[in-house]
């Protein structure tokens, strides 16, 4: 397919990128898009609420940017820009910033409209999914580079070895993250798509379970002639997707092939999608990762993941399907995935003190909380001992009330619970509804505290030797874990018999 062919995602000609303020510059997505404007050469400006460690690493990088919103931040570049940018589901169409923008007919774009144009000359392969989409990528980009590539990313996490969370390539492949969450996904045109899950979540922009499957159905449209759909054959949602693709119920471009990847027991139970990746055992070690013998394209290979957790290994399996879709080596891949040590805030170890290791993940819908409980579990079972605690703080009124006994029966599987109270974000309060309607549903021990500076003593007070503990949720919850470290580190450092453990 030639430039001229390919599906335009703004319309008319092409914005000029040349100078771009971004609105809310801070957040994952748009952060790594400003790095990959201004590795292209671009003057970037931007705003956000308040000052964060990728607003001083843009910053660092060339970028001019302010701390809160305000009409007059458009010329902090010392020029009106050529384009505005914002993520239409997180900032409010009030913004000053916009409203300047469009008072002076400057064209504002969403975010997936610039990294679609960003991503127009290259071969894209894009990783989408409601779960697991952030790792996936970051392991897919990290097999690439293994294998020898160059390519260019964009990830909604911070990659742990490099710091980063995109890059400009000198290859002619692009890997980015494909968020579906308001349907932005949707500008892009990849030629290999993977989605690792597919279950209802959104449902405030959605509305519908259906609306946002079918949203997924129409990003497989979106694949390029000749390209390829893979998906989770593990996962009821995904493998139902591309069982509908294979069958012809999806309108595709021409010649646009379905490839799935799983156990051997979810290819059984999906012959009507073609196994491309057959993983055939699981075994996990006392470190915490996960050995699994992989088939792939006909050849058996030894993969090793070192997060941990059955999740992860199917994650790995994904990027190394994806990747050699692409082209790139076999054995190069599955070399980088054994190199791969995480991303930001996907069970990302804070410390061990005490005997006491604490971890931080961004697990915000029953699914991912479960997988995250089901790993930690298995990680102190493989090692012979422990206990895991939860500490979860819910995101979203409207996530918290939808889901809550699927919350319950997912935090069920921590030997003991604290709970936050709802972290709204983008929503106001809802009046009578707080974290305790999920712990009115659950069996395991729960304590509810409500007081977020508390936190950490609660906890301190409960661990002991051989636990984990997870700090869990999209919110302020992240700032606990390190806290938590020091908590149980003072606590130890008054027990005589525990002083002199910590290995931080």
């Amino acid at each position: 397919m030639t430039d001229s062919d390919r599906p335009s995602s703004t319309g008319g000609d092409a914005p000029d990128l040349s100078r771009v303020h971004m609105v809310g510059i801070g957040g994952a997505g748009m952060s790594g898009i400003a790095r990959l404007l201004l590795d292209r050469g671009a003057t970037v400006s931007g705003s956000d609420m308040k000052e964060s460690r990728s607003i001083l690493a843009l910053r660092a990088a060339g970028a001019v940017v302010a701390e809160g919103h305000r009409a007059g931040n458009l010329t902090l570049a010392g020029a009106e820009p050529t384009v505005v940018v914002t993520s239409f589901a997180a900032i409010p169409q009030d913004n000053p910033e916009l409203v300047a923008a469009r008072a002076a007919g400057i064209p504002v774009l969403r975010r997936s409209d610039v990294l679609a144009l960003l991503m127009e000359d290259r071969r894209a392969l894009l990783l989408a999914g409601t779960h697991g989409k952030t790792s996936t990528t970051s392991m897919a980009v990290v097999a690439l580079q293994a294998a020898g590539e160059d390519p260019s990313f964009a990830i909604g996490g911070q990659l742990n070895r490099s710091g980063t969370n995109a890059h400009s390539g000198t290859g002619d492949v692009f890997v980015a993250e494909a968020d579906e969450s308001d349907g932005s996904f949707l500008s892009y045109s990849p030629d290999v798509a993977v989605v690792t899950t597919l279950e209802p979540d959104h449902l405030d922009h959605f509305g519908t379970e259906e609306a946002y499957r079918r949203v997924f159905r129409d990003f497989a449209g979106r694949i390029r002639p000749g390209g390829t759909l893979v998906v989770c054959l593990d996962d009821d949602g995904a493998a139902a997707l591309g069982e509908a693709v294979a069958a012809g119920e999806v309108p595709v471009a021409d010649g646009v092939t379905v490839s799935g990847y799983g156990t051997a027991d979810a290819a059984r139970r999906h012959p009507g999608v073609p196994a491309g990746a057959v993983v055939d055992r699981i075994v996990t070690d006392p470190a915490g990762g996960s050995g699994a013998v992989v088939t792939v394209d006909g050849r058996t290979l030894d993969l090793r993941v070192r997060i941990p957790g059955a999740h992860m290994v199917l994650n790995a399996v994904a990027a190394v399907l994806g990747g050699h879709l692409m082209g790139a080596d076999l054995e190069g891949l599955v070399s980088g995935i054994d190199t791969f040590d995480g991303v930001r805030r996907r069970f990302e170890h804070h410390g061990t003190v005490a005997g006491v290791e604490v971890y931080d993940d961004y697990a915000h819908h029953p699914t991912e909380v479960t997988a995250v409980l089901s790993a930690a579990r298995d990680r102190v079972t493989a090692r012979g001992g422990g206990r895991v605690l939860a500490v979860f703080q819910p995101h979203l009124y409207s996530r918290t009330t939808t889901f809550a006994a699927e919350f319950a029966h997912a935090l069920d599987l921590a030997d003991d619970v604290v709970l936050l109270d709802i972290f709204g974000a983008r929503e106001v309060p809802v009046e009578g509804v707080d974290s305790r309607v999920i712990a009115d549903r659950m069996h395991t021990p729960v304590t509810y505290v409500p007081e977020f500076t508390a936190v950490p003593g609660v906890v301190a007070g409960r661990v002991r030797p051989g636990d984990i503990v997870l700090t869990l949720g999209a919110g302020t919850v992240t700032m606990l874990a390190d806290e938590i470290v020091h908590a149980v580190a003072a606590d130890a450092a008054d027990s005589p018999e525990e002083a002199g453990r910590g290995d931080r």
